[in-house]
């Protein structure tokens, strides 16, 4: 198991962080920087489970469909809903195989400055 502690301002900036960490653990290389937008919307029960289905989301297109990330812009509603703009391209290689952000311990707790929170992913 790998964990990262993520920080953020807000739960938006929290999930982003989170995103371009996992990206970093498993040392995605781009193949070309020839991007394409594709948008993602999730709904989940609150905050916690919001983060684990969007980094599953992003694991998702690592594995499956061969793709990694450079930017992405994250609104969030309520805790319980997200929409990303993604700026995907095609990934080159991968030199950590993720297998899963799981809920083990997952707590999101507010602090003076922002949110922060550890993940703990399956390896």
């Amino acid at each position: 198991d790998l964990a990262l502690e993520v920080h953020g301002r807000d739960l938006s900036e929290l999930l982003r962080n989170a995103a371009f960490g996992m990206l970093e653990l498993a040392g995605a290389v781009p193949k070309s920087r020839r991007a394409r937008r594709r948008t993602i919307r999730l709904e989940a029960h609150d905050e916690g489970s919001l983060l684990i289905t969007w980094l599953e989301e992003l694991l998702y297109s690592l594995e499956t469909r061969q793709r990694t990330w450079l930017e992405t812009e994250i609104r969030t509603e309520g805790g319980r809903r997200l929409t990303a703009v993604v700026r995907e391209v095609p990934l080159q290689s991968i030199t950590k195989n993720i297998k899963a952000a799981t809920y083990h311990a997952l707590e999101i707790v507010k602090e003076g400055h922002g949110l922060t929170t550890t993940i703990v992913f399956d390896v």
